[in-house]
């Protein structure tokens, strides 16, 4: 089996190329930065202090569009996963708004919230709440009869048969849910990010884009990615700690 560092063969190769094709003069650095000049262009941004301040910003915005979008994807799976008239209710209307296109709802937002934090944040909670709510849902309705049956046979009441056989049978799929659901709000702080912002790291490659630094582009696009692979690392590591039970790898 081959070992985790041929894992950063391919991207180094592909980042070696990169430099090649720029130093060359085969890829045009007002098209594409080379990769020395993306990172000096990073050193600046953070010695500056413009790439923190549009980190704290653009972080800020995720954390409060995934609060509100987990309060409201946990009331509706729970209410249509446990609920028969809740379910008929619940997600039929819930799966026609989650093939809306982002952008087709900006407008929409920006005359109900404005052009300040709103709709950028109701955004992050929209994309958010989708695939922890579809999880959720699906994570209780497949929650094993027979376990059920046995609780039913054992005296259980109605919530210790929730709180000690269906929510832990929806926890694996729900965390699956966590994990889509946070790529998905970097995706929608993104789109929100270049519309109508003052600060963040949206805003930021706005203004890289105005003066065609290429550069800095990629600096931000690189942040975003690697928050968006931070915030799966610790999701992926609250799922080891909370699943031990399964033996997750």
């Amino acid at each position: 089996m081959l070992s985790g560092a041929w894992r950063w063969l391919s991207p180094v190769g592909l980042l070696l190329l990169w430099q090649i094709a720029s130093g060359t003069g085969i890829l045009s650095e007002d098209k594409l930065a080379s990769p020395t000049k993306v990172l000096a262009a990073g050193i600046d941004l953070a010695t500056s202090g413009q790439l923190g301040d549009a980190f704290v910003v653009s972080l800020r915005r995720v954390l409060l569009g995934v609060a509100v979008g987990a309060v409201i994807a946990l009331a509706l799976g729970l209410t249509a996963g446990l609920s028969r008239w809740g379910a008929v209710l619940v997600d039929p209307p819930v799966q026609m708004l989650r093939t809306l296109p982002f952008l087709g709802l900006i407008p929409l937002f920006i005359i109900w919230f404005g052009i300040g934090e709103e709709p950028k944040i109701a955004l992050v909670a929209l994309g958010f709440a989708f695939p922890l709510y579809l999880n959720v849902y699906a994570g209780i309705r497949d929650t094993d009869p027979q376990l059920l049956e046995a609780t039913a046979v054992l005296g259980f009441t109605r919530w210790e048969r929730l709180l000690h056989v269906v929510l832990p049978a929806a926890l694996p799929q729900a965390l699956v849910g966590l994990r889509q659901g946070l790529g998905v709000a970097w995706l929608s702080l993104i789109v929100g990010e270049q519309i109508n912002a003052d600060a963040g790291l949206g805003y930021l490659i706005n203004n890289a884009r105005d003066f065609l630094r290429t550069d800095q582009v990629v600096v931000g696009l690189v942040v975003y990615a690697g928050l968006g692979l931070a915030t799966d690392a610790l999701v992926r590591a609250l799922e080891r700690k909370a699943l031990r039970w399964r033996n997750t790898p």
